[in-house]
């Protein structure tokens, strides 16, 4: 069975970095420098693994067996990931690098975000990594980036930009962090600052870490700043509270200052409106996007998940309005019960 992490790419970042790296996170003293070690940094990661619900929508994806990395965030084994590797599951387990395995259940999931979260049956016996604020990184700053396997998966790395993100898939960040050099094992891996603390999760590799012409390969991370708003709700009720965000069910690509459907979720709201794959959106409410990022913000400003959401489409040499009767994605996947 495929498993789906986004994760494989070229080797760990050289050692000379790394270690340039490591001496400006631990040598905040003399003391810290001689106690401090990668493998105490790193000891909250930990290896998950997900089994996905065989009709869930995410499957043809991302398949039905996901693996990666999560971070251990609280004492009695909250587990933070990135959401793609735990959505629809309906068994997990989370590994310490210690060889410790055990199963894990599924707590919440945030669209908006990305974030996922799960809790190991039993308390990990690991120290918990500390959340640190990343609206304090930098451009420039040196980081740490930390998967599952111990000091063998940490890689030295440099913030290489903060800016706005947007995905095929209806989603889209205004602060995104990219670093470089991109790490092999980016999926639900740690992004570390210079007091150790979490500012980051590990979401995707991108071959234009810094924007514009240059097209540097990297690593963009969700900033661990989205979760403190909405960690409560998904704790005590698997999601973000509210209708959500209107969702269309489009994959949408910008090509050459177009914006093509790649892809239309099969039974979703776009599919029941008429849009195709090939289409091209022209705009929302009679007005043009100018990207893909100003499309979303169109759709999202004609207000929360249930709205309807005018889109003016190129269908067959032919503009058309459709109307599409947004929902919240969550109401769509194939979610346990406690979601």
């Amino acid at each position: 069975m495929a498993k789906a992490s986004r994760g494989s790419s070229s080797g760990i970042a050289p050692r000379a970095v790394l270690g340039a790296i490591v001496i400006s996170l631990v040598s905040t003293s003399a003391a810290a420098a001689e106690t401090a070690s990668i493998d105490d940094l790193v000891s909250a990661v930990v290896r998950i693994n997900t089994h996905i619900n065989p009709e869930g929508r995410t499957v043809q994806g991302l398949g039905r067996e996901r693996e990666g990395s999560g971070i251990l965030i609280d004492s009695d084994g909250l587990v933070l990931t990135i959401g793609y590797l735990m959505v629809e599951a309906y068994a997990a387990e989370v590994g310490a690098n210690n060889g410790r395995t055990m199963p894990a259940n599924v707590v919440g999931y945030d669209q908006e975000s990305g974030f996922g979260l799960l809790r190991a049956i039993e308390p990990l016996k690991l120290k918990p990594m500390a959340l640190g604020k990343s609206a304090e990184i930098k451009k420039g700053d040196p980081v740490l980036i930390a998967s599952f396997g111990g000091a063998a998966m940490v890689a030295g790395a440099y913030v290489v930009a903060k800016r706005e993100f947007a995905g095929s898939w209806e989603y889209m960040l205004e602060d995104a962090l990219f670093t470089a050099p991109p790490h092999p094992a980016w999926s639900g891996a740690a992004l570390i600052n210079r007091e150790g603390k979490l500012v980051g999760v590990g979401s995707l590799i991108v071959g234009d870490a810094v924007g514009g012409s240059d097209k540097a390969p990297g690593n963009m991370f969700v900033p661990i700043d989205r979760l403190t708003p909405i960690l409560g709700d998904l704790i005590s009720a698997g999601r973000k509270s509210g209708p959500g965000r209107p969702w269309l069910g489009l994959n949408t690509d910008e090509l050459r200052g177009r914006l093509f459907v790649s892809r239309v979720t099969p039974d979703g709201p776009a599919q029941k409106a008429g849009i195709k794959r090939g289409d091209v959106i022209v705009g929302v409410n009679g007005e043009q996007p100018k990207n893909l990022a100003d499309f979303y913000r169109k759709v999202w400003a004609q207000g929360s998940a249930g709205a309807s959401v005018a889109l003016d489409v190129l269908q067959d040499s032919e503009v058309k309005r459709l109307d599409v009767k947004s929902i919240n994605r969550l109401d769509h996947l194939k979610l346990k019960s406690t979601f």
